[in-house]
């Protein structure tokens, strides 16, 4: 066995990371290592390649106990990682960035000719040879700069390559690129753990799979003899139970917006979606899968490069969210505390803010119309707290989110863009939130609504689209909005019909 992972645990002040965690990796394998947020894949990782210290446990490579202090000394014992950002230089040149620390020299004085032949020598067998070492890396693709930056860590380390999510920017076309060049490092020994959402590329890349949820092993087995649904719920934790559904449709029937052919390079695929009035639209499908990826494009998080979405007056400007608010757009983002919340701010503050920004910062809204908006939603909302001038960073992650969905409540939107807006909150909070989603349809809001809770969305919604691997797959009506045909859809090559 090439490497060797026993019992391995690591704790942060509240949380178990790892929890007695195995991993082997064999010489000539790529090997997936796969799970959910949360599931411990990148403190893994970490542990691995000396970034944290573990707590307990053992990694033995060839054999023998290492313990890396830091990710040079884990290249030095043959341990690289290549992450989905290229981590070299890109104002650099290829040459520079495949020697760099380690530059020829001669007399004393960098030898640029002696470190393009090595950098030409090291890409001799990576299918580079078009490449021009002596100019910038940045000015070549994506694709390319990967496989610079794997070159590169095979030529440090040599015995285990960590590829963590490489193709999330790539085509394609790209990706079968650096496919043919794992395949190629794999026949020449090396061990490669493959970090990856998307399952097709799993399938078709890998040996042998490990999966990893809540900081703990769950699984790992031969790629070929691991079915997709097995997979998944694997991944999932558990079989789903049947939630209760809505039994009333507060869907008027007609149509609020319309995305014909909307999409994004690299992003997402381009695809149709039609929302109603007063309904709930269920985006399904695992991280990565082009969820949260979907609702960006639809708000110009993510301008789109094709496509466009209509209402009944015509073509909506969906440039920037700018522009989606005021064409009666919001979105509570999935996370909160990095792009939903202003920690330091107030809860009158943080409320107000989207309404100012739609008004024009120079006509600030007065102090006692923010208080006034606070202390509705705040009693609306049922958030907790000893008033509106407490910081929300202060907040429990149940408050704080109901917070985010006041800011965007006070907006009054046609349409509000839910991205797992359940996510880390208590029970109760969970279920008041799920109240409101019933309760703003009621009143002809309509609502897009991302979750990784197969449950929370047949319980919450009309229907629901299933994304894989950055594409709409499938559209579930009627009875076919259940589990099982959503993990169907998941799983499975062909769509599923609706």
């Amino acid at each position: 066995m090439l490497l060797s992972i026993r019992e391995l645990t690591k704790s942060f002040p509240g949380t178990l990371a790892l929890d007695d965690v195995q991993f082997d990796l064999r010489a000539g394998e790529v090997h997936a290592l796969l799970g959910e947020n949360g599931a411990g894949k990148s403190t893994l990782i970490k542990c691995l390649t000396g970034a944290y210290q573990r707590d307990t446990g053992e990694i033995r490579l060839d054999g023998a106990p290492i313990s890396p202090s830091s990710t040079l000394e884990a290249q030095a014992l043959g341990i690289g990682t290549v992450y989905q950002e290229v981590n070299l230089l890109p104002n650099l040149t290829v040459a520079e960035n495949l020697t760099f620390g380690r530059q020829p020299t001669r007399f004393g004085m960098v030898s640029g000719r002696q470190m393009r032949a090595e950098a030409r020598e090291m890409l001799a067998g990576y299918g580079l040879d078009h490449v021009n070492v002596g100019r910038e890396l940045g000015s070549y693709s994506v694709a390319v700069q990967q496989i610079v930056a794997i070159a590169r860590a095979v030529a440090l380390s040599g015995k285990v390559l960590i590829l963590d999510e490489p193709t999330a920017s790539l085509d394609a076309r790209e990706t079968e690129t650096l496919f043919g060049v794992v395949r190629g490092l794999r026949e020449r020994g090396l061990g490669i753990i493959f970090i990856s959402h998307f399952l097709d590329q799993v399938y078709d890349l890998t040996d042998r799979i490990t999966v990893l949820r809540n900081g703990r092993h769950i699984v790992t087995g031969e790629t070929a003899a691991m079915g997709r649904v097995e997979l998944i719920h694997h991944m999932l934790g558990h079989e789903l139970e049947e939630a209760e559904r809505r039994k009333a449709r507060h869907g008027s029937g007609k149509t609020l917006l319309t995305a014909n052919g909307l999409g994004k390079r690299g992003r997402i695929h381009p695809f149709d979606l039609e929302v109603r009035e007063g309904e709930v639209v269920g985006l399904a499908g695992l991280l990565g899968s082009g969820r949260t990826e979907t609702a960006d494009v639809l708000y110009g998080r993510t301008p789109a490069d094709r496509g466009e979405v209509t209402d009944a007056n015509g073509p909506l400007d969906l440039r920037n969210p700018r522009a989606a608010i005021a064409s009666g757009f919001g979105y509570a983002p999935e996370d909160r505390k990095t792009d939903g919340i202003v920690a330091d701010l107030s809860i009158r503050e943080n409320i107000a803010l989207a309404l100012q920004a739609r008004r024009g910062w120079s006509r600030p809204i007065p102090r006692s119309e923010q208080k006034a908006l606070a202390d509705e939603y705040i009693r609306r909302l049922d958030i907790r707290t000893s008033g509106p001038e407490k910081p929300v960073g202060e907040l429990s992650g149940g408050n704080q989110q109901k917070v985010v969905l006041a800011r965007w409540l006070a907006m009054n939107p046609r349409f509000l863009i839910l991205d797992e807006p359940t996510r880390g909150i208590d029970v109760g909070a969970h279920a008041e939130i799920l109240r409101l989603i019933g309760e703003l349809t009621e009143q002809g809001m309509s609502i897009l609504l991302i979750s990784s809770e197969f449950d929370e969305l047949i319980a919450a919604s009309d229907r629901i689209i299933v994304v894989r691997d950055r594409t709409h797959v499938s559209q579930l009506v009627g009875e076919d909005v259940e589990t099982g045909r959503i993990i169907s859809a998941i799983a499975q090559h062909e769509e599923v019909a609706s």
